[in-house]
């Protein structure tokens, strides 16, 4: 079951995207967007969190720029519109942003109040900066883009947090991911892991480099993970 419900927060109201599981009470899970809005690999994502006993909540992040923005990777026209959309978007306001979703979140009917957060690219990049900031109880960080610029935050981790990062990621080079890897060597909330050969977002369902084999062995990896800490 899903559907659509209102963020309000003191800068305006927002929308959020909602998959429901079969059963109550239930661990939250919320989504963050790549650049590409609350599109088709977002909601699938959802579904597939929801199926497995999660409410799962994906945020309209990019709502002070242009509301319901839905792209695919599959254009030149469409990651144009995406890029500028990225280019103008505020990280801070974003992560504000996510701490009322969680709010929102925890105060749904049905919610355990155990709240988790998960993002792909951007969002990945956010899900580790709200897991510094906002207060979660367990973040998984798919290929965060721009995270080695923000390791001083590694010292304000607040929640147990999972990262994958493919080893061949066009856009987070080698020097970033060994940035990353030095700043969390040594800290027992961080779970990092590499896939060999693998490009950015190897994760996004039905994307020009979606794995099977890395994406199956990512997603187990955040569902034992999330098992732990939220259930």
């Amino acid at each position: 079951m899903n559907e659509r419900i209102t963020i309000d927060t003191p800068d305006g109201s927002f929308g959020a995207y909602v998959a429901r599981p079969a059963a109550t009470p239930a661990p939250i899970v919320v989504v963050l967007q790549e650049i590409f809005g609350i599109n088709a690999d977002l909601r699938e994502t959802c579904d597939r969190l929801a199926a497995q006993g999660y409410i799962a909540v994906c945020p309209d992040l990019f709502w002070r720029l242009e509301p319901n923005v839905q792209l695919t990777d599959k254009s030149d026209a469409e990651w144009t519109k995406a890029t500028a959309l990225y280019k103008a978007f505020d990280i801070d306001k974003g992560v504000d942003d996510i701490a009322a979703t969680l709010a929102a979140a925890r105060a749904l009917p049905g919610a355990t109040g155990k709240a988790g957060v998960m993002g792909f690219c951007m969002g990945g990049l956010l899900t580790f900066l709200a897991a510094t900031r906002a207060s979660p109880d367990a973040a998984v960080a798919y290929y965060g883009g721009g995270t080695e610029k923000h390791i001083d935050a590694f010292k304000t981790l607040a929640c147990p947090l999972m990262m994958h990062l493919g080893e061949a990621d066009e856009y987070i080079s080698a020097d970033a991911r060994a940035s990353i890897a030095r700043a969390a060597e040594g800290n027992p909330l961080v779970h990092l892991f590499t896939y060999p050969g693998q490009k950015h977002a190897f994760g996004r369902w039905n994307g020009v480099h979606f794995d099977a084999q890395a994406a199956a062995q990512a997603n187990d990896r955040t569902r034992a993970f999330f098992a732990q800490h939220l259930k």
